[in-house]
């Protein structure tokens, strides 16, 4: 069954591949959730005013790098389910340039750590910020199955595994 899924999804995202300005965005997507870019920015923005939302913001950030890196890395270890076959992926050539994954497929290491920093990063009260993350982790997570570095099972897992890591990590750095 997972394997269908898999197949389907990425049937769907076949029709947009080798347009360029998607493939780009794509992979521009892709890079911002590399160690943690988009979330290092984010929370040096919600800590650009001293204080109590400062720190909470700095913890938030280190609660979110830490967990993630060690329950991602946990579970590929145990998982090493192999990547997507890429040998017919044809991106647009447009110069931006995409890190080839080295570790195994389940979970996505990138949608894990965006809906973890996302959800410990947002903030009570504010929709506009809040949305603005959680819909970012999710245009990562599609930027994995567009670029085939993932299968969809492996974002929805990684989805699945950062929210929980997020809501844990949300009581660690000391707000809700």
């Amino acid at each position: 069954m997972a394997h269908a899924l898999d197949d389907r999804v990425d049937r769907w995202f076949d029709p947009l591949r080798g347009r360029p300005a998607i493939d780009g965005a794509a992979k521009i997507v892709t890079a911002l959730g590399d160690r943690g870019v988009l979330w290092t920015g984010v929370a040096a923005w919600r800590a650009r005013r001293p204080g109590p939302e400062r720190a909470s913001a700095v913890r938030a950030l280190a609660v979110a790098g830490v967990s993630s890196s060690l329950v991602n890395a946990g579970i590929k270890a145990v998982v090493g389910r192999s990547r997507p076959d890429r040998s017919d992926l044809r991106l647009a050539g447009n110069g931006v340039p995409v890190r080839e994954p080295t570790t195994s497929s389940f979970p996505s290491g990138h949608t894990l750590a965006a809906f973890c920093a996302a959800t410990v990063l947002c903030e009570r009260g504010d929709r506009t910020g809040n949305a603005f993350l959680l819909g970012s982790a999710a245009a990562i997570g599609a930027s994995r199955l567009h670029l085939r570095a993932h299968h969809a099972t492996d974002v929805v897992g990684g989805m699945v595994v950062g929210l929980v890591i997020g809501v844990v990590g949300r009581r660690l750095r000391g707000r809700r």
